[in-house]
């Protein structure tokens, strides 16, 4: 058996694709079995063999003492039996789903599969993607016939960036087979590695399913809040006084509004939308709650434009500090970071607008967004927005906020309301 062949040392397991997800996978088996670690990115293999994590959430001592060989050569998964496809699937401009990334890994193992192999999928998509769409390609780049040659499995990534408590191994993992011998091979595999133990979905659509309902569960209840904050602002609430009252009884569900970004909560839902649509469902709660989320960093620049022309200065002229450009707070990834909204509806309000981060690379901001980092900050912005809470803006008070603003005065903008109740001399405004 090759969970057997795996603990023996008899064979090698193999992740394909090392980013966020990925990477993480592959040095925790590294402590157990022998693993390779590929990725198609040369300059990020280069990094990984010096020890470091091009998406700075592990540390050098992580990479320290582990069975592994990172590599983009595909001719040295040739000598691996257990393949983990850990690769992103985000959306397009239109906000269909994306294969590519994945067709394209299913293409690179399809090329080095062997009979009695194992191939599982850990990226998250709509049910039945791996059954109707990799396996065809696994079958086609190989030449081998599914489950009689090799075998197919999904077990859906549950890793939460900048999350240090809900990692790997304590958070109970989803796996699910081909068929019932393959799954307990699958789940004895991952269980060497997650401590939480595994849960034994009783297909592979399931699987999937369960990992898509995650995050759309989230963003339908993140937008009904951030609906919530634009109705209360009308009246003028504050919706996490709101929420701090409300949140009293036992039952009430506690999310926050917010922007919706990263790859998983603001990408994942329009993947169920698509395949809703393609068995002839037209999604209408699900597609509502993205409408709002979408539109919230629009919506925060022009509640700022608006307070500064309220105070009757010129637009024009005005000067307004963005602290924080990642997609959440406490990592260095910007992918489809929502703050760029934020930062667009400014601009074209014709505002001049400066962009801080500690933990993003202005380059990488310039390149995917066409915004680079401030190094030099001003002392007479006109507004201050906290959009991402990273934990080095938590040490600031009022009296820094004040020093960075023209003569003392000026808007607070409190996106993720950590501010509330210690702001009094500031026009304070939060969703």
């Amino acid at each position: 058996m090759i969970y057997q062949d795996l603990i023996d040392k008899n064979t090698k397991l193999a992740v394909i694709g090392l980013g966020y997800v990925g990477l993480p996978i592959a040095l925790e088996f590294a402590k157990r079995i022998d693993v390779i670690g590929f990725d198609i990115n040369a300059s990020r293999i280069g990094q990984m063999q010096r020890g470091e994590d091009p998406s700075r959430e592990l540390s050098a001592e992580d990479f320290q003492n582990r069975s592994i060989k990172f590599t983009c050569n595909i001719d040295d998964l040739q000598e691996a039996t257990f393949f983990i496809v850990a690769v992103p699937t985000p959306i397009d401009d239109t906000n269909l789903p994306d294969l590519k990334p994945l067709l394209g890994a299913s293409r690179t193992v399809g090329k080095v599969l062997k009979k009695g192999d194992y191939v599982v999928f850990e990226s998250t998509v709509y049910p039945g993607c791996t059954e109707e769409d990799c396996i065809p390609v696994l079958e086609e780049a190989s030449g081998l016939k599914f489950r009689e040659d090799f075998m197919v499995g999904y077990s859906p990534e549950r890793i939460n960036p900048g999350d240090k408590e809900h990692t790997l191994q304590n958070v109970i993992k989803i796996v699910s087979g081909c068929c019932a011998t393959s799954l307990d091979q699958i789940a004895k595999t991952y269980e060497l590695v997650v401590a939480a133990g595994v849960h034994r979905a009783t297909s592979i659509k399931v699987a999937e399913a369960a990992k898509i309902v995650e995050n759309t569960q989230r963003d339908v209840n993140i937008s009904l809040v951030n609906e919530l904050s634009i109705i209360f602002n009308k009246m003028g609430i504050n919706t996490f006084d709101v929420l701090e009252a409300a949140g009293t009884k036992w039952n009430f569900l506690k999310f926050y509004p917010g922007l919706v970004g990263g790859h998983c909560i603001g990408v994942d839902p329009y993947y169920l939308v698509h395949k809703a649509m393609q068995v002839g469902y037209h999604s209408k709660v699900i597609n509502s709650g993205r409408y709002v989320n979408d539109s919230m960093g629009f919506y925060i620049g022009k509640q700022t434009a608006k307070k500064i022309i309220a105070q009757g200065k010129m637009i024009q002229e005005a000067h307004v500090l963005v602290m924080g450009a990642t997609f959440k707070e406490n990592v260095s990834d910007i992918r489809n970071s929502k703050v760029i909204d934020v930062i667009s509806e400014l601009k074209s309000f014709q505002i001049n607008v400066d962009v801080i981060d500690p933990h993003a690379d202005s380059d990488e901001m310039q390149h995917e967004y066409g915004v680079g980092l401030t190094s030099t900050l001003r002392s007479d912005y006109d507004a201050i927005i906290m959009a991402v809470n990273h934990r080095e803006y938590m040490q600031f008070d009022e009296t820094y906020f004040k020093s960075l603003l023209k003569d003392g005065q000026g808007i607070f903008v409190d996106v993720k309301g950590i501010y509330r109740h210690q702001i009094q001399d500031l026009e304070y405004w939060s969703l």
